[in-house]
């Protein structure tokens, strides 16, 4: 086994990618909690959501990607407390999604919380605020469909959660 430092891992995992939104790295996605490292390495990872059908597959490609690297003793741990929040996302991550064509969260949970504010999404395509939400669900359950009232493109919108 090579010689092991949370680090190292961590620029290891940043090679690994969501399966849903392909440009964002699960470090950038905001779901490597912690990174322990003895004997064995046990990355702590905390869903999107409870119900994500990714997560299985991020599992399974992070032992990959630390198998390919040498590691051989790993352990993927999953945990809900606390919930993952879009506060989460990295701005790497941030612009990424946008890059990508996805309207990334706006601000943050806490205060939408707080004052119940309504959503300006401003369109990726051409950063006009003259949009309107087409449904609360776009191409996965954590993303809704806006569309642009200037270009008229349609375009998916990353939830505050």
């Amino acid at each position: 086994m090579k010689t092991i430092s949370p680090t190292v891992i961590l620029n290891l995992l940043r090679t690994v990618m969501d399966p849903e939104i392909p440009v964002l790295s699960v470090v950038d996605m905001g779901v490597i909690r912690h990174i322990d490292v003895t004997d064995y390495v046990t990355v702590t990872i905390t869903p999107t959501y409870s119900g994500c059908p990714a997560m299985n597959s991020i599992e399974a490609d992070i032992k990959k990607c630390l198998i390919d690297n040498g590691y051989e003793k790993i352990t993927v741990k999953t945990v809900l407390q606390p919930a993952w929040t879009t506060d989460w996302l990295t701005e790497h991550g941030r612009k990424q999604l946008l890059a990508y064509g996805i309207a990334p969260p706006q601000g943050s949970t806490s205060k939408r919380a707080l004052f119940l504010e309504e959503e300006t999404v401003p369109c990726p395509q051409c950063q006009s605020k003259n949009t309107v939400l087409v449904s609360e669900f776009g191409s996965t359950a954590c993303k809704a469909l806006y569309k642009c009232l200037d270009c008229l493109e349609p375009f998916d919108y990353f939830k505050c959660i």
